[in-house]
């Protein structure tokens, strides 16, 4: 089982430091099955793209406490205050103790659901194909509207007293991308921006900022020259005062990408899986401090990874992404 593959440790230890184990380990299959993608301790014979359950019953978790956690942010502390609303509703609708874990990167996030220390996940755009490869989890849920519309856009900022005002003026410059693994940050304007005549690392120098956070502010500063974000974070940070609108000055913005996929275990009880999704999709948004974070959002709304995430897939497919440990960098 997954479960074997790691060390015992506690949550607070599965940070950066612990990737090192996750990058090394060894996996061994259940039985010959197909798979597809999937890493070789995984089955996929429905052919949907995410594991299978175990056929095992006595392989189905059916915890007492549930771990939840939010895709890495710049301020963990604020996140688990925002989220408590929902933490309560769930706790409630599955009459399980439900806690909060702050992850501080994709990575150790991954590992954790693979280890079977985490059980229902919030996994940003680009990490969710390798959350579900490497990990069994199965997307079900995003944030959307009440009319259905859901995801967000790369867009690519500059600073206002910049000369750069079209996507061909970043050649020679200096632009910060966020980490290898981010979709909007990274793998999109990667996959986009040659099509536009600009091919990142030949056309303009790249520099890892960390964050969408770190990259919007970097413009800011003029740290950076230009960096590609995600329209949702910006967004926030923008609600939030951390930067004043008028500093920056947008150049290019994509089509729209699903956004945080919402995810559980893929050995998880049948029975708890029915009362997760009871709980995600019963909970309202209005009047709660995630719904204020969340401008826009309504409610969670269905989906699955196959059709969802094509998109992604082929973004990552044009970058030569190939889902392993060693490539899901911080």
């Amino acid at each position: 089982m997954a479960t074997s593959l790691f060390r015992k440790r506690p949550l607070a230890m599965l940070t950066a430091a612990s990737l090192l184990p996750f990058a090394l380990l060894s996996s061994h299959a259940y039985a010959e099955c197909e798979r597809g993608d999937l890493d070789t301790i995984y089955c996929d014979e429905n052919g949907d793209m995410v594991a299978d359950r175990p056929a095992d019953e006595s392989e189905w978790d059916n915890p007492d406490t549930l771990i939840f956690a939010y895709t890495p942010v710049e301020d963990p502390a604020i996140y688990s205050d925002i989220w408590q609303p929902f933490i309560d509703h769930l706790s409630e609708v599955t009459e399980r103790d439900v806690r909060f874990f702050a992850v501080q990167s994709n990575a150790a996030q991954v590992e954790a659901m693979r280890s079977g220390r985490l059980h229902i996940a919030g996994f940003s755009t680009g990490p969710t194909p390798f959350a579900v490869n490497l990990a069994g989890a199965v997307p079900f849920a995003l944030m959307g509207s009440d009319d259905g519309q859901f995801g967000y856009t790369l867009q690519l900022f500059t600073h206002v007293d910049s000369d750069i005002h079209e996507v061909e003026d970043l050649k020679g410059k200096r632009v910060a991308h966020t980490s290898p693994t981010s979709n909007s940050g990274n793998l999109a304007p990667r996959a986009l921006l040659p099509e536009l005549g600009i091919t990142p690392d030949e056309d303009y120098e790249v520099v890892y900022s960390g964050s969408h956070d770190q990259s919007m502010l970097g413009v800011v500063a003029q740290d950076y020259d230009a960096a590609p974000v995600a329209s949702e974070v910006v967004e926030r940070m923008a609600a939030r005062g951390l930067y004043d609108e008028e500093d920056v000055r947008l150049i290019y913005e994509s089509d729209r990408f699903p956004t945080t996929s919402y995810n559980y275990a893929h050995n998880l009880h049948p029975d708890l899986v029915e009362k997760i999704e009871e709980a995600f999709f019963s909970f309202d948004f209005v009047g709660t401090e995630l719904g204020e974070e969340f401008e826009g959002v309504e409610k969670f709304i269905p989906i699955n990874y196959q059709d969802n995430w094509q998109v992604i897939r082929t973004i990552q497919a044009a970058n030569d992404v190939s889902y392993t440990p060693e490539n899901l960098e911080e």
